[in-house]
């Protein structure tokens, strides 16, 4: 039982640091733009209104994206309960996977709506 506790915590961490993340993100933005903390792309550091905008937008997806996967954790892991090592072990690998997957792909998406909402100098279109 206590390798399942491992596990269960090890597949929760992703999850619960999306979500810590959004109150960084949204409510506590970067004073400075710099590149040691915050959503850092080339276009997202245009100017301050960029930056804004892509921390506030991007805090909002991962803070769904960690609740969905939060849930979806605690399902998978409730599932291997009594079952063998390896069998959880490979449950937590694809749980992760999926996990590293979901972690990365909000960046085109802000991405995307930076270069909807702002010019290549960062002004409003």
């Amino acid at each position: 039982m206590g390798f399942w506790i491992f596990m269960l915590l090890m597949n929760l961490l992703l999850p619960i640091i999306m979500i810590i993340f959004e109150k960084l993100f949204t409510k506590n933005i970067p004073k400075t733009i710099n590149m040691a903390f915050g959503y850092r792309t080339s276009m997202s550091m245009k100017n301050e209104d960029t930056w804004t905008y892509a921390h506030k937008l991007f805090g909002d997806i991962w803070y769904k994206l960690g609740i969905v996967l939060l849930v979806l954790s605690i399902i998978a892991s409730i599932f291997t309960i009594g079952k063998s090592d390896d069998f959880l072990g490979n449950v937590t690998i694809v749980n992760e996977s999926i996990q590293l997957i979901v972690l990365i792909t909000p960046i085109f998406y802000v991405e995307k709506k930076l270069k909807e909402t702002f010019d290549s100098n960062g002004n409003r279109k």
